[in-house]
C-alpha cells in the first residue's frame, strides 16, 4: 500500500510539473478591455439612469452568444451597454438591456432563485487568475442571486453577501443598477490594479445567453474567457466587519406538552487581512432548517441527509476538497455507546448541541488558499431508567468535542490545483478520536485539453479501549477534456481500515475499482435539437482484500433538449453475471445475485409555460433460476404558474419492487434474508407566493408511506453466497416480524420578509407526524388513519436578523457629527442675542 501512495504522490508531482513548464497558449481572442471612471459623486441605484457618472462612461457592448448557438451578435434592438463606475466605497454598474417588454419573462422568486426570468450578471475577479471569481446577478424580477466561483466547484450559490440593485422596465427593454460594495470582494491595497471582468445576459424565453468578451464552451473552463478592467486607482479595502445579531422565539407543541424557549446569537463576518476572512457562529440557532427528508432505510450502510444549517453550506469550497468534510456529523447523534441491563431504557438525545463554530479562509494574489475550520459540541448526557425501580441515572454518550479542518490550497495556470486537507475530531476522556489527511490534484494542460485528478488519502482512528488504525486510499481520474467527442478512466481503491466517518462520509472501505467513460455532445443546435449528448460506460469492481471480484456493470445513456425548450432521454444498465455483495449480510460473508437490467426515461417540458410537468418512469428485472424479480418507478410532477408571483408543483412518486431478496433481521447469531415485496409512495407539494423581491410565502408539504412485506419463508446465507430454507425460520417464528410499515408526514408555512439590506424576519410553523409497525398488509388508507392516530408535534418560530455593517456605523457617526455640531452654534448664537452676549 505504501509503494501504490508513492507511486501516485510521485505521479500527480510529475504532472504537475510538466503542466507548469507547457508553454502558454492563448485559448482566446485579445481580450476585451473597459476602462472604468471614478465617480465624483454616488448614484442613486433605482435603475433611472439621470446620474452624472453615466453621462461620460465607456460601454461595454457587442455581446457574443455562447448558448445554444456560438458566435452571434445580438441584433441591434436587442443590444446589450455596460457602463461602470466606482468611488472608495464600491463598484458601480449601470446595464440597459434593449428588448421588446413584452417578451421579458420575470417571474418573482426567492433569492438565488433563477426561476422564469431573464438575468444579467457582473462578474469579478480582483487577483485576474481565471479561477476565483464573485458572481452578481440581477433577475428581470428585481431579485438578486449571487455566488463565489471556481473550476473545482463550479458555482456556488449558499455564498451570500449584501448589495444593491434595482430594475425598470422601459419601453425598449429594462434597465439595471447595481453597488456592489468593497466588503463583498477581497483584495489587498492596489494602485492601478487589472481586474478580470465579465458580462453574461441571459435571455430565459429561448434560453440563449451572451458574454461581453466571447467564450467558448467547447474547452476550458469560463474564467479563461473574461475581459480586463481597468482605470481603477488606489483601491483600499475596507474594514470588513459585519454582524448578523439575531434573536428566535419557539414554541414546540408534542403529545399534550407545550415548552417554549428564546435564544439570542450573533454570526459575525471579520476581514482579517485583505484576502481572509473569519467567519464565526456564536450561540448558534439552527431551528429553522429545513426537515430531512427520511426514507426507510433497509440497506447496510447509514442514511444521510443534505445539509439545511446556512453557517455550514456557506463558503465552504475551500473545505469540500477531498471529500473529507460531512457537515452534518457535527452536531449529529451521539458516538457514544450505551452498556444497558435486561431492565434498563435509555432516553437518548438526537442530536448533539453547536457550542460555536468558525471558519477562516481566502486567497493571497498568488493562488495561495488557506481554509481553517473549528467547532465545538457540548457534552451530551443520555437517562437511564431502571424499569423495575423507577431509578434513574444519566451517563454521557458524547463528550465535549472539538472539530478542525485545516486547507492549503495552491492554484496556477488559470486552471490547475494541488491542494493539502486535513481534518481532526478530538474528543474529551476515553471516547474516540480521529485524524484524516488528503492530497488531491486537479490538473489541466493549458490548452485545456486534458484533465487529470488525483487523491491520495490517509486515515487514522483511535477507537476507544483499542489500537489505533490507520487506513489508505487512492483516487485516479483521466479525461480528454476537449471537443465533441471525449473520454475518461478512473481507479479508486480504499483499504479494509480506511475510515473518515468521524467527520467524513465514505459508506464503504475496501474496493479496488475500474472505470471507462466515452461520451458524444454537441455545443450548437442541430436538426430540431439544442444539444443532445449520449454516453456509455463500464465498471469493474473488486474488494481490496482479499483481492477478488465483486461484479460489473455497463450501460449507456442519452440527453436532449429540444428547440422549443423540452428536455427529454433514457437510459439503460446491466448489471451482468454474478454478482457478489459483501455488505448485505452484515457479518463479511458475500451474498450472490445475477443478471439485473434496467431501463428508464424522462421527460421536461417547458417550463416557461404556465403549465409543465415532469416524468419520470423506469423497470429492471432479474434474470437468474429460481428468481422473479420484478419491479418499477413511476414519477410525476405537474407544475402550475398562472402569474409571475404564485408557482405550485405537486409531485408523485411510486416505487414497486415485487421479489426481491435482502437482509431482514438477525437472529441466533446470524443474518436472516428474506423474499418481500415492497410498494413506496411519496406525494410532495411545493408553493410559493412571492409579493416582491423582499416579501414571500412558502409552503411544504411530504407525506412518505413505505410498506415491506416479506413471503412466509425465510433464508439463511451459506458460505457459497446462496441462500436456503433448510433451517425453516419463518416469519412467524424469529423474534421480531420483519415485516414493516413506515410513514411520515411534514408540513412547512413560512414568511420571509426582507426589511433592510441583509436583515429578514421569518416566521414558521411546522408539523410532523411519524409512525413505524409491522402492519405490511394495510392499505394507503388504513396506513393514514394509523398515522393521524399518533401525536402530532407543533412547532411556531419567529426570527429576527439584523445585518449592521461596521463601514455604515462609522458613516452615520460622521454624518450625524455634523448636524450636531451646526446645531449647537446656533444654540449659542441664539443664547448670545437673547441676552446680549458678545464673541
Amino acid at each position: 500500500m505504501y509503494q501504490r501512495s508513492l507511486f501516485i504522490l510521485f505521479t500527480l508531482i510529475f504532472c504537475s510539473a510538466a503542466y507548469s513548464q507547457e508553454e502558454n497558449t492563448v485559448l482566446t481572442k485579445d481580450k476585451k478591455i473597459l476602462n472604468i471612471t471614478r465617480a465624483s459623486d454616488k448614484p442613486k441605484i433605482d435603475g433611472v439612469l439621470d446620474d452624472a457618472i453615466w453621462d461620460n462612461s465607456d460601454v461595454a457592448s457587442d455581446f457574443i452568444q455562447f448558448k445554444p448557438d456560438i458566435g452571434n451578435a445580438l441584433p441591434t434592438e436587442q443590444r446589450t451597454e455596460v457602463k461602470m463606475s466606482y468611488d472608495d466605497d464600491a463598484i458601480y454598474v449601470a446595464a440597459y438591456l434593449h428588448d421588446d417588454p413584452s417578451k421579458i419573462m420575470k417571474q418573482l422568486t426567492s433569492r438565488d432563485n433563477f426561476g422564469q426570468n431573464d438575468f444579467f450578471a457582473v462578474i469579478l475577479n480582483p487577483n485576474n487568475d481565471a479561477q476565483n471569481d464573485t458572481e452578481f446577478f440581477v433577475f428581470s424580477s428585481g431579485q438578486q442571486a449571487d455566488a463565489i466561483a471556481n473550476p473545482t466547484i463550479g458555482e456556488d450559490f449558499s455564498w451570500n453577501a449584501v448589495w444593491q440593485s434595482a430594475v425598470q422596465i422601459v419601453d425598449d427593454g429594462w434597465i439595471v443598477e447595481m453597488e456592489i460594495p468593497y466588503r463583498t470582494l477581497r483584495f489587498p491595497d492596489q494602485e492601478e490594479p487589472t481586474w478580470g471582468l465579465q458580462f453574461h445576459r441571459h435571455f430565459r424565453r429561448d434560453r440563449s445567453q451572451y458574454t461581453w468578451n466571447e467564450l467558448d464552451p467547447t474547452k476550458g473552463n469560463i474564467g479563461l474567457y473574461h475581459g480586463e478592467l481597468i482605470g481603477l486607482k488606489n483601491l483600499k479595502p475596507p474594514v470588513r466587519l459585519n454582524l448578523y445579531p439575531f434573536s428566535t422565539g419557539i414554541v414546540n407543541n408534542f403529545d399534550g406538552e407545550t415548552d417554549t424557549d428564546l435564544t439570542f446569537g450573533m454570526d459575525v463576518k471579520y476581514g482579517i487581512t485583505d484576502n481572509f476572512t473569519l467567519d464565526a457562529t456564536l450561540v448558534p440557532d439552527f431551528s429553522q432548517a429545513g426537515f430531512d427528508r427520511v426514507v426507510l432505510n433497509l440497506g447496510p450502510f447509514e442514511q444521510t441527509f443534505s445539509e439545511q444549517r446556512q453557517f455550514f453550506t456557506e463558503g465552504v469550497d475551500l473545505f469540500s476538497k477531498g471529500d473529507l468534510f460531512f457537515s452534518r456529523r457535527v452536531g449529529s447523534k451521539p458516538s457514544g455507546d450505551l452498556q444497558l441491563a435486561d431492565n434498563e431504557e435509555a432516553d437518548i438525545p438526537e442530536e448533539v448541541k453547536v457550542l460555536n463554530a468558525l471558519k477562516v479562509s481566502g486567497r493571497t494574489k498568488k493562488g495561495l488558499g488557506i481554509g481553517i475550520f473549528n467547532a465545538i459540541t457540548e457534552k451530551t448526557y443520555a437517562n437511564i431508567t431502571n424499569t423495575d425501580t423507577n431509578e434513574s441515572r444519566r451517563e454521557v454518550v458524547e463528550p465535549f468535542t472539538n472539530y478542525n479542518i485545516l486547507v492549503v490550497d495552491q492554484q496556477f495556470n488559470g486552471n490547475s490545483s494541488v491542494s493539502l486537507i486535513n481534518t481532526n475530531v478530538m474528543r474529551e476522556g476515553e471516547f474516540r478520536d480521529a485524524n484524516a489527511t488528503a492530497l488531491v490534484t486537479n490538473l489541466q494542460n493549458k490548452r485545456n485539453t486534458y484533465l487529470i485528478r488525483g487523491e491520495a488519502k490517509m486515515s487514522n482512528v483511535n477507537p476507544q479501549f483499542d489500537t489505533t488504525q490507520t487506513g489508505y486510499s487512492t483516487f485516479f481520474y483521466i479525461a480528454k477534456s476537449h471537443g465533441n467527442l471525449r473520454y475518461s478512466f478512473d481507479h479508486s481503491y480504499a483499504d479494509t481500515k480506511f475510515e473518515i466517518n468521524d467527520l467524513g462520509l465514505n459508506f464503504r472501505n475496501n474496493f479496488n475499482n475500474f472505470g471507462a467513460d466515452i461520451w458524444y455532445q454537441i455545443f450548437e443546435p442541430k436538426g430540431n435539437l439544442n444539444r443532445y449528448s449520449a454516453n456509455a460506460y463500464i465498471n469493474y469492481r473488486n474488494l481490496a482484500n482479499p483481492g477478488t471480484f465483486t461484479g460489473t456493470n455497463f450501460g449507456a445513456e442519452y440527453n436532449a433538449q429540444t428547440k422549443s425548450i423540452n428536455n427529454y432521454g433514457f437510459w439503460v444498465d446491466m448489471e451482468a453475471g454474478k454478482q457478489y455483495d459483501y455488505f448485505e449480510s452484515r457479518d463479511g460473508r458475500y451474498f450472490i445475485y445475477e443478471n439485473i437490467a434496467s431501463v428508464g426515461g424522462y421527460y421536461s417540458s417547458n417550463y416557461n409555460k404556465v403549465f409543465a410537468f415532469d416524468i419520470n418512469a423506469n423497470t429492471f428485472k432479474i434474470f437468474e433460476d429460481g428468481r422473479d424479480l420484478f419491479g418499477y418507478n413511476l414519477s410525476l410532477s405537474p407544475r402550475v404558474r398562472p402569474n409571475d408571483k404564485l408557482l405550485m408543483v405537486y409531485s408523485f412518486n411510486l416505487n414497486m419492487s415485487n421479489g426481491s431478496r435482502g437482509y431482514a433481521t438477525y437472529q441466533d447469531n446470524q443474518p436472516i434474508f428474506g423474499e418481500r415485496n415492497r410498494k413506496r409512495v411519496t406525494n410532495t407539494i411545493s408553493a410559493n407566493y412571492t409579493f416582491n423581491p423582499f416579501n414571500s410565502l412558502a409552503l411544504t408539504f411530504r407525506h412518505y408511506w413505505d410498506t415491506v412485506n416479506y413471503d412466509d419463508e425465510l433464508f439463511t446465507l451459506l458460505d457459497n453466497g446462496r441462500l436456503t430454507t433448510e433451517q425453516g425460520y419463518t416469519v412467524d417464528n424469529v423474534d421480531e416480524s420483519p415485516n414493516i410499515n413506515f410513514s411520515t408526514w411534514n408540513i412547512d408555512l413560512s414568511y420571509s420578509w426582507q426589511f433592510a439590506p441583509g436583515s429578514f424576519l421569518t416566521a414558521l410553523y411546522r408539523n410532523q407526524l411519524f409512525n413505524f409497525d409491522t402492519m405490511s398488509e394495510d392499505s394507503y388508507s388504513e396506513s393514514l388513519d394509523t398515522l393521524f392516530d399518533q401525536p402530532i408535534q407543533h412547532t411556531i418560530s419567529v426570527r429576527l436578523q439584523y445585518f449592521l455593517d461596521f463601514n455604515g456605523i462609522k458613516s452615520i457617526f460622521k454624518k450625524n457629527n455634523k448636524p450636531q455640531t451646526r446645531q449647537a452654534n446656533n444654540f449659542l448664537s441664539t443664547r448670545k442675542k437673547r441676552y446680549g452676549i458678545n464673541s
